[in-house]
């Protein structure tokens, strides 16, 4: 089909109402745009780009800042996301594009370059901060974003999040079903949203359960969980269970472990979060969570479409369950 027209015409819609629904305007009805995009793909219906950003004023970009030094996208969860993130913009005739910005003063000066070079359309947020500038920023001069994570802003935002507080809390519990009575967490720096939470919820299992618990933070790498496992198993009565914040800490932990001829799963159990691809290959596979992060990307890219075409942020919320994955490094049950 080669016209706007004709896709009207085949629909009984008015091409504006058409129009606006291949746009992603807000004020079209969900099932009115779900069945204008249904028609447009199997009519391979695809609208002038080129006029479509002129009639709009727009670049058809959404970028996705993260919080990391140029040339240093080495998370593999993130890979997954932007994947499914660019997919679904694709389908709308947007662009992903990807730029990092290494957290600290700077920061906020990429995002005014994008903003006030109309280099793109829409922001996605990573990596959400409990005391975070950057949705202070985009909030106050009202430019479309939504983010990857929950923040103490009070003011209304868009996001997808995890519920990481009860994650780990029921993660806590079903190592105490176990039978296991010394719990260490390696805690990712408590700046990040996703870090407090799942130290919130540990903490909470830790006191319903009248056991001690101990926490040791560092950051969110193998790095920072070969480092504080290292300190936990040098004491005097280690934890028999190691609960990290991410499969990366748990990655290194599950080294430092292996240096104090130990071995994960038997002698001592490991859970991670975020099912990186390297979980289910280390040795032991990793026990770890997830929050099925290409749905997550799609409802990002849809998000961040609707607040281009004015949907209220207010009604943009979600925080889905987390899927716990059992695999060796849980171990047995203790006698």
């Amino acid at each position: 089909m080669s016209s706007l027209r004709e896709l009207a015409q085949m629909l009984g819609l008015s091409i504006t109402t058409v129009s606006r629904a291949l746009d992603g305007y807000g004020d079209v009805a969900v099932a009115t745009r779900e069945r204008v995009l249904a028609a447009a793909e199997t009519t391979g219906y695809r609208p002038n780009s080129a006029a479509r950003r002129l009639r709009r004023g727009l670049t058809e970009i959404v970028t996705m800042v993260l919080p990391a030094e140029p040339g240093h996208f080495n998370e593999p969860l993130y890979i997954e996301l932007l994947r499914s993130t660019g997919e679904r913009l694709a389908q709308q005739g947007y662009d992903l594009t990807l730029i990092a910005a290494l957290p600290g003063p700077d920061e906020l000066k990429t995002y005014r370059r994008l903003i006030e070079g109309r280099r793109t359309d829409a922001i996605i947020v990573v990596r959400t901060r409990r005391e975070d500038a950057r949705l202070r920023y985009l909030t106050d001069i009202g430019f479309p974003f939504v983010a990857m994570g929950r923040s103490d802003f009070a003011e209304p935002y868009a996001y997808v999040d995890g519920d990481g507080e009860a994650a780990f809390h029921d993660a806590a519990l079903r190592l105490t079903g176990l039978g296991h009575r010394r719990i260490g967490h390696l805690a990712a720096p408590s700046a990040f949203t996703f870090a407090h939470l799942r130290r919130s919820g540990f903490a909470r299992a830790m006191r319903d359960t009248g056991l001690p618990g101990e926490i040791i933070e560092d950051s969110a790498t193998e790095a920072g969980g070969y480092r504080a496992a290292g300190v936990m198993l040098a004491q005097a009565q280690p934890p028999s269970a190691l609960l990290c914040a991410t499969d990366s800490m748990a990655l290194g932990a599950m080294r430092a472990v292996r240096e104090r001829g130990l071995v994960a799963g038997r002698d001592i159990a490991i859970i991670g979060h975020d099912n990186i691809p390297a979980a289910a290959f280390s040795d032991p596979a990793l026990a770890t969570m997830e929050l099925p992060i290409a749905a997550t990307g799609r409802r990002l890219a849809e998000m961040a479409l609707a607040r281009i075409g004015g949907a209220d942020p207010r009604d943009m919320t979600e925080i889905n369950p987390v899927e716990f994955i059992p695999r060796a490094s849980l171990g047995e049950a203790r006698g």
